[in-house]
Parts: C-alpha cells; sequence; structure tokens
C-alpha cells in the first residue's frame, strides 16, 4: 500500500523527475497513506474479488510529514480501510 498525490496544475507534468520527491513544484508526490490521490476502496474491493486474503503492506514514504507520525496513521488507515468480502451474493441468498 502505498499513497501518491498528483497535482497538474499546467505548471508541473506527471514526470517531474528533474526535481527532487517532496518539491511541491513536481506533478506528482509520495503522501502518507489516506492524504493522496489512491482509490484504496477499489484497490480492496479488486482484491477481495481475485480471492486474495494475505497481508497488505505499507510502504511508507512522505518527505512532508514526520516518519512516526506518519507510520502510525498509515497503520491506522489500513486497518480502517481493509474488509472482507460478503460471505452471501444479495440477489442469490437473499430472496424470501
Amino acid at each position: 500500500m502505498k499513497d501518491a498525490a498528483v497535482t497538474l496544475d499546467g505548471r508541473s507534468g506527471i514526470l517531474g523527475s528533474h526535481l527532487p520527491f517532496g518539491d511541491l513544484r513536481r506533478g506528482w508526490n509520495f503522501r502518507s497513506l489516506g492524504h493522496g490521490d489512491v482509490p484504496f476502496e477499489e484497490i480492496i474491493r479488486e482484491l477481495n474479488g481475485a480471492g486474495y486474503n494475505g497481508p497488505l503492506s505499507v510502504e511508507w514514504e512522505d518527505n512532508g510529514m514526520d516518519r512516526e507520525r506518519g507510520a502510525a496513521e498509515s497503520l491506522e488507515f489500513v486497518r480502517s480501510i481493509d474488509f472482507a468480502p460478503a460471505s452471501a451474493c444479495f440477489d442469490r441468498d437473499m430472496k424470501t
């Protein structure tokens, strides 16, 4: 699990590799989980749909946040967004 924020404002590009990470002029930067633009709920739904039941690992990187705070916050974020797949199919299993 890793998050990033994309800021394409007409002055910055998606590549921006000539600027160091964390530079606010970049078109994108890594962010602490939940502070970027990654659609984590959709990722969890895809993983559930594929039958994945393994660990969710965090690769934390955010040049704008203290790492101790970011790591603790990321752990809580992952716990809050991880959910088990449905155990019943609504249309099939909920008939009366």
